[in-house]
């Protein structure tokens, strides 16, 4: 039995010696901690090349950048000369040097050497905050060994480099690199990277004025060991120690401070964020901003604001969210403008005409009417006060005509409308559409700068690419602006028809390109010599802001300016304010050549000349023009009829005066009287129809028409000071110059009026007909209500 229970015990401690050799081998493999390093980082912002925009310290209070991308050659050379020459050829632990370090220290009587390879290095850094013992130096040893086994030396370096001190509050390579040195690493000299070789080692020796000295012998010893190493010549080495140390620290770059702040609260904070802004586009747009600012602010205008996309990609080649107010917290310099929702004036019209031509609802050309207009108690002006009577609807457009682009809307639609807003991207639009009604298109909805600079990229990105696939569309092109870089890239699926086409887009910018400028500029005349942009401007109510968007087939700008406080200003106005700004980012950037025609999407059909519209058999003269292939279903012309005239072509008769086989038939371009009123008075070629002769009766066509107000309208009108009801101006137009027109109200005849008709009344509040009637008895009666201010 003896031999067996010795068998039992030499097995039984054979497998207790297997037990604990895993236990030790599963303590070694996992006693690395999982990460490193858990400090707080940085939140770093790089250009589309990987050069600094912007930082932000780490929430510890430390300029601790993420983990360094590369490690210099300059920086790695010198702190292996400096730490751990043998580095490439131990495992994370050097018995000779630590041996070496033993007999100094011993022949010391102090620690002078601790024999740490840049390994064990790394783990004192990581295990921060621990004293240094025998046994501290074991746990080093052992932790080194284990990193060793699975990361690399690159990966090593790179540790040690991120997280390594430079004294005061400033962690890693490239973070000392900015703060002492006002360059990325990767662009140190050899004086400056053999500096930051040995700071780690003593990491008080960099504040300015003192140790300086020791610095300077410390950092030319090292640059001696490099020149015996051979990694440098004789001349670099004496040319490197002819540099001076480093004195105050810079600043770091602040290039892009509010796409910091954005990228932050997006969740990117604490880290390193490779972004699609071009750096010299971002510079020379500050430039331009804060150029722009100085002239603005004699205005007291304080803020303002500017992005620039790629339009084949969407990313963001420039953010400058706001102006620089340094010292002044009340102009809100730190608000990011950008996505900060704001009364967005016209800048929304051009998605208006673009939907119609789209839906096939007008042309390009068509007439829209643009005389005194009142919509259920909303009366929208234009800008100059002033009326065409009617303009075709891509001048309505490049002028920003407020009356012609109300009632497109109110013909369009307001829900369709702000559905195709919010398809395109707008993403402010939080209430029904009849909250916002036909003043949307007029600035009575909010919207961002990010969200409509990235629905015009999305519109000039499907035109495109229109081109690229070969006359088809990806639905995935209307997207927003993105200033990093999509994670997967997604295959293109096309399709034979798109959310607008093609071709509707092509017309919109092509009406864009009309926009007037301002005459007395000469530099904006040399520029639009140089090159074509489509744009557009807008103005909020009471001047609190100017926008403008320019684009071409490779760029979108747009530009905001006001106050952030929303402050109004005189001359606050997106053509005197942002449009220079616009355009003088455009200078910087490379021209290229204009959009290619869509002409599959396109019919080359015969249109009015004088309406603009799809031609009738009665329509002269015509002209011949290409077309979106939508507009083939809009309406045709309808002011063309016939009329017929005696002999002498200058009466026109009718059947009860006249015989049929002596009258002339001819056709006439003829406006509905109000329209006429105004359209005579700017187009000198309009020919009035000629009048009735005496003996023929008038019947058929209205001679007049009420301007103001119309049918059923609900007026409402302030109450003086002294109690009674202020004034209407009540408002006619008549076809024939000089005609009488007889005034009655509510059966009480109140007066007359000739060649200006035009009469002012105080009616008192309640429903009230007035009645005209001329001197051939032609009558028309209006109904309307007085509402006095105080009812409302």
């Amino acid at each position: 039995m003896k031999p067996f229970f010795q068998r039992f015990n030499t097995t039984f401690k054979k497998r207790i010696g297997y037990f604990v050799l895993i236990l030790v081998c599963a303590w070694f493999w996992f006693c690395l901690p999982s990460p490193l390093f858990k400090a707080h980082t940085c939140t770093v912002l790089e250009d589309n090349t990987g050069r600094l925009l912007a930082a932000r310290i780490a929430d510890d209070g430390q300029w601790r950048f993420p983990k360094c991308k590369n490690i210099p050659y300059k920086f790695a050379a010198s702190i292996i000369q400096f730490e751990d020459r043998e580095f490439f050829a131990h495992k994370g632990f050097n018995p000779l040097a630590f041996g070496r370090a033993l007999v100094q220290n011993i022949k010391e009587r102090k620690i002078v050497s601790g024999g740490s390879t840049l390994s064990m290095q790394v783990i004192r850094l990581a295990r921060k905050g621990k004293s240094r013992s025998i046994m501290e130096k074991l746990i080093e040893i052992i932790y080194a060994t284990r990193l060793e086994l699975t990361a690399s030396k690159f990966e090593i370096l790179s540790l040690y480099a991120s997280n390594a001190p430079y004294g005061s509050n400033v962690v890693g390579i490239d973070a000392a690199s900015w703060r002492y040195f006002g360059r990325e690493a990767e662009k140190l000299s050899w004086a400056e990277a053999a500096t930051l070789a040995i700071l780690p080692n003593a990491p008080s020796l960099i504040y300015p004025g003192k140790n300086q000295e020791r610095l300077l012998a410390k950092r030319n010893r090292l640059l001696e060991r490099l020149l015996k190493a051979k990694i440098i010549d004789k001349e670099t080495c004496e040319l490197s120690k002819q540099e001076t140390l480093p004195g105050k620290p810079f600043a770091l770059p602040q290039i892009a401070p509010h796409l910091l702040q954005r990228a932050a609260k997006e969740g990117f904070e604490g880290t390193r964020i490779p972004s699609t802004i071009d750096g010299h586009i971002q510079e020379r747009v500050n430039e331009i901003i804060e150029n722009h600012h100085q002239l603005l602010k004699a205005n007291e205008i304080h803020n303002a604001c500017a992005i620039v996309l790629d339009v084949n990609t969407g990313n963001v080649l420039a953010y400058v969210g706001n102006t620089d107010n340094t010292g002044k917290p009340e102009y809100q310099s730190d608000v990011d403008v950008i996505v900060a929702p704001r009364s967005t004036g016209s800048i929304l019209k051009p998605f208006l005409f673009a939907s119609m031509l789209n839906d096939g609802e007008l042309l390009s050309t068509t007439l829209i009417p643009d005389v005194p207009t009142q919509i259920g108690g909303y009366t929208p002006q234009n800008y100059n006060n002033s009326f065409d009577g009617a303009v075709p609807a891509k001048r309505a457009l490049a002028r920003s005509l407020n009356i012609p682009a109300v009632r497109m809307l109110q013909n369009y639609g307001t829900e369709k409308f702000n559905y195709n807003l919010k398809k395109l991207g707008m993403t402010t639009l939080t209430f029904t559409p009849d909250h916002y009604g036909l003043t949307i298109i007029l600035g009575g909805a909010e919207g961002k700068l990010w969200d409509i600079t990235g629905m015009y990229a999305s519109m000039a990105r499907t035109l495109n690419h229109y081109t690229t696939y070969n006359g088809k569309y990806n639905a995935e092109d209307i997207h927003p602006p993105h200033y990093t870089y999509p994670k997967k890239k997604k295959e293109v699926e096309t399709t034979k028809q798109s959310f607008i086409d093609a071709a509707s887009i092509y017309f919109t910018f092509e009406a864009m390109v009309e926009v007037s400028r301002p005459d007395e500029d000469a530099g904006w005349k040399q520029y639009t010599s140089a090159s074509k942009v489509a744009w557009k401007t807008g103005t909020s109510f009471g001047y609190r802001d100017g926008w403008a968007v320019g684009v071409t087939p490779k760029y979108v700008v747009g530009v905001w300016v006001g106050n952030a406080d929303g402050e109004g200003r005189p001359g606050l106005v997106g053509i005197q304010t942002a449009a220079p700004i616009l355009f003088d980012i455009f200078s910087i950037l490379k021209p290229g050549k204009w959009f290619s025609p869509p002409y599959d999407e396109m019919e080359k059909i015969a249109i009015c000349h004088q309406s603009g519209c799809r031609t009738t058999e009665i329509c002269e003269p015509i002209d011949t023009v290409w077309i979106q292939k939508s507009g083939l279903s809009s309406e045709p012309c309808k002011y063309h009829r016939l009329i017929h005239l005696d002999e002498t072509g200058n009466y026109r008769v009718n059947s009860n005066c006249e015989e049929v086989n002596k009258m002339k038939h001819v056709s006439w371009f003829v406006l509905p009287p109000a329209m006429e009123w105004y359209y005579k008075s700017k187009n000198s070629s309009y020919k009035e129809s000629p009048p009735f002769r005496k003996d023929c009766e008038t019947s058929g066509l209205k001679s007049m028409e009420f301007i103001y107000p119309k049918q059923y309208s609900k007026i409402y009108v302030p109450v003086e000071l002294d109690g009674t009801m202020g004034k209407t101006v009540f408002q006619v137009a008549h076809r024939k110059a000089g005609s009488i027109i007889y005034w009655d109200l509510d059966g009480t005849y109140i007066g007359l009026t000739q060649n200006i008709h035009q009469m002012a009344l105080a009616p008192d509040e309640g429903m009230h007909k007035i009645t005209l009637v001329d001197e051939e008895g032609e009558t028309v009666v209006q109904q309307f209500e007085i509402v006095s201010k105080k009812s409302k």
